[in-house]
């Protein structure tokens, strides 16, 4: 009987979306095949996912999940072609829907989507647009599968590049903001450790009332700002040092790059 789902690449990012598509109930462990090369890392699989068959060779399927790397899309994606899998979700970055499409062929309905690192935790942000192909229930399809490691958004593609500058390579940034506080912690005299833990704490319960409140950022910052208070000090720091401004200017350059890698 053919899987309900093959998911070609056993990287962090397949493996994450087979882990939360099991925890959902979105197919028994039993209807999804992993396909991976590494034999190290097939054993890996099959202890992190029970029931979950895992192979070396590509099989035939309802649908596949394209989880490869971008230098491993073209022959990966030719060799599905020869299966004629009746649905193709990528998440390669980089690659094109007409690429995609003319690697896949034009029996494949091909979606594609570009979520970010957090999908490890099911925290997960992706954004993902159809081909010329894809129904509705393709991309309903593909949705589900997404949204079983997080929050979902349906995009136009030419605007997938711009997802990429601001939450596939998002994470990176606000790692770089708690490193940053972890560091200014130690210097103003707390244990690293301490340091640590109000960082992390902060940025999570800083998203939590981002997401939970309905407020906007805005309005939250005005919140915990008191005329001349501590806050307010802290915040003209950052403005002086045009803060707001590189972070506007790294999404802007992570997009550009995105659109020259793109094929």
């Amino acid at each position: 009987m053919a899987a309900k789902l093959v998911v070609l690449g056993g990287g962090r990012m397949g493996a994450a979306l087979v882990g939360g598509l099991v925890r959902a109930g979105w197919a028994a462990p039993e209807a999804i095949t992993v396909v991976e090369a590494s034999t190290a890392r097939r054993a890996e699989l099959q202890q992190q996912h029970p029931g979950v068959r895992v192979v070396a060779e590509l099989e035939a399927g309802e649908g596949l999940l394209l989880a490869v790397k971008p230098g491993d899309a073209a022959g990966a994606a030719r060799a599905a072609a020869e299966l004629r899998f009746p649905r193709v979700l990528s998440v390669v970055a980089g690659v094109n829907l007409r690429t995609l499409q003319e690697w896949t062929g034009p029996e494949s309905a091909v979606v594609r989507a570009m979520p970010n690192t957090p999908a490890l935790v099911g925290a997960g942000m992706a954004a993902m647009a159809g081909g010329e192909g894809a129904s509705d229930d393709d991309l309903d399809w593909a949705e589900g599968i997404l949204a079983a490691v997080g929050h979902v958004v349906r995009v136009p593609e030419h605007q997938l590049d711009a997802v990429t500058g601001l939450s596939g390579s998002g994470p990176a940034y606000v790692f770089v903001v708690a490193e940053a506080l972890i560091e200014a912690g130690v210097l103003v005299g707390l244990p690293r450790p301490v340091a640590e833990e109000l960082a992390v704490q902060t940025l999570l319960g800083s998203a939590r009332l981002l997401a939970e409140t309905g407020e906007s950022p805005a309005a939250l910052r005005a919140a915990v700002t008191s005329p001349g208070g501590t806050t307010a000090a802290g915040l003209r720091a950052l403005e002086d040092r045009a803060v707001r401004a590189a972070m506007i200017d790294a999404v802007v350059a992570a997009t550009e790059r995105s659109r020259q890698l793109s094929t």
